[in-house]
């Protein structure tokens, strides 16, 4: 009994010591805890890094190396073989909650007709949250320029291998320094991401509603006159069933300066500044497995007129459409499509603002065996009337076939 008793009177203590901090340890272990979660993430922790190249040959069953097209491939035509598209590395991160940075630039831009493959900047910008989702941001620096789907859409997602001629005249490079605003919802950012990264091919992020101040001169080029272009858009994804549909509307107006201007050209003014105005309409019902893209837009814009060998204040018109279907074979992904473009009108970053008449069919395929690698294989058939002061009378005519090699990384 008196044993019993003992142990009975010492087992309250054991626990008490037991549960109770020791002096100088536990509160040293508390002090640890907050110390880590109060400590700052390295600011290399929140960068990553992303890219792809593209190879492309352009000389098969081709009927006429004179046909080609400035704005889009440059080894389109002439005596050229295998060619660098694009070489790109991305640093991108969400650097605070509120800040993300984006820097692209391009290995493959060439300097001349003889010179290639010379690093350039694409992107280089910073967005700012107005709010603690980022539903409204800031972007500042150089970047696409919110006018159009496809111009958006980013060239490692896009089908066909060059963009149409209509929407992308607008803006050479589809990019410019400015500043722009744009707004989403979290959820609607959520869909723009998983259309990206489903593999559905999605533009990205530029917001249900868009709009902001850009030089107009493209990327890369200093501003020509001080008067900043205006541009805004509005564009909403939704789901109807188990189909994703994206409609667009955009608009830009601005004056723009013909840069490059043949001897004895003459132009409106001693400037060559023209009024530059677009507006476009988009359609993108995502494939599911079919799918439909299509965009068209009309404007005002300079123009090469060869008749009185000046550049003129003139009407374009211009867009595409395409079909296309996604099948999927485990890992494998194979979308055949369907493209008709057409254009009208000027080409403002082009020499005397070159005038275009373009009727253009592009049927092929693209073949991803896995996520890391894929080939496009498209057979082009083309009218291409493009004048300026040096060519005056120039309809190039034609077919071929075009190959892509793309990595991605």
């Amino acid at each position: 009994m008196p044993r019993t008793s003992s142990v009975r009177h010492i087992l309250p203590f054991l626990f008490f010591a037991w549960i109770a901090p020791v002096d100088g340890v536990e509160a040293q272990d508390v002090d640890s805890v907050k110390n880590r979660k109060a400590k700052p993430i390295e600011w290399f922790r929140k960068i990553s890094l992303r890219g792809y190249a593209q190879i492309r040959y352009n000389k098969l069953a081709e009927t006429n190396p004179d046909l080609g097209c400035e704005q889009c491939d440059k080894s389109w035509g002439g005596d050229n073989g295998f060619f660098f598209r694009r070489i790109r590395l991305i640093v991108f991160g969400q650097v605070h909650e509120r800040v993300y940075v984006y820097i692209q630039p391009d290995f493959a831009s060439p300097a001349s007709s003889s010179a290639m493959n010379f690093a350039q900047l694409r992107d280089a910008y910073f967005d700012v949250g107005l709010d603690k989702e980022n539903r409204w941001r800031l972007r500042f620096g150089q970047s696409k320029v919110p006018y159009g789907f496809e111009n958006l859409q980013s060239s490692q997602n896009r089908i066909p291998l060059d963009r149409n001629d209509g929407i992308n005249s607008a803006i050479s490079n589809e990019r410019d320094i400015g500043v722009f605003a744009y707004w989403a919802p979290t959820k609607i950012r959520e869909r723009f991401s998983y259309l990206v990264n489903s593999g559905l091919k999605g533009s990205g992020d530029y917001g249900v509603v868009g709009f902001g101040l850009f030089n107009g001169q493209s990327a890369n080029r200093n501003e020509g006159n001080d008067q900043p272009h205006v541009v805004a858009r509005v564009s909403y994804p939704f789901q109807f069933g188990e189909q994703y549909i994206e409609p667009g509307l955009q608009a830009y107006s601005g004056k723009a300066i013909v840069g490059s201007v043949s001897e004895g050209v003459t132009g409106a003014n001693p400037e060559f500044e023209y009024r530059d105005r677009r507006i476009a309409a988009s359609l993108v019902v995502y494939p599911q497995p079919f799918g439909l893209m299509a965009e068209y837009n009309v404007g005002t814009g300079p123009e090469y007129d060869p008749a009185t060998n000046s550049i003129q204040s003139k009407d374009l018109k211009g867009g595409y459409v395409m079909a296309s279907y996604m099948a999927r074979f485990q890992d494998q992904v194979l979308i055949p499509f369907v493209r008709h473009h057409y254009y009208n009108g000027g080409k403002k970053h082009e020499l005397d603002a070159r005038s275009y008449r373009v009727n253009e069919w592009e049927i092929g395929a693209e073949w991803q065996p896995f996520k890391a690698f894929e080939v496009v294989a498209m057979y082009t058939i083309s009218s291409r009337r493009y004048v300026d002061a040096v060519r005056p009378d120039n309809l190039q005519e034609g077919s071929l076939v075009r190959l892509q090699f793309q990595v991605n990384l």
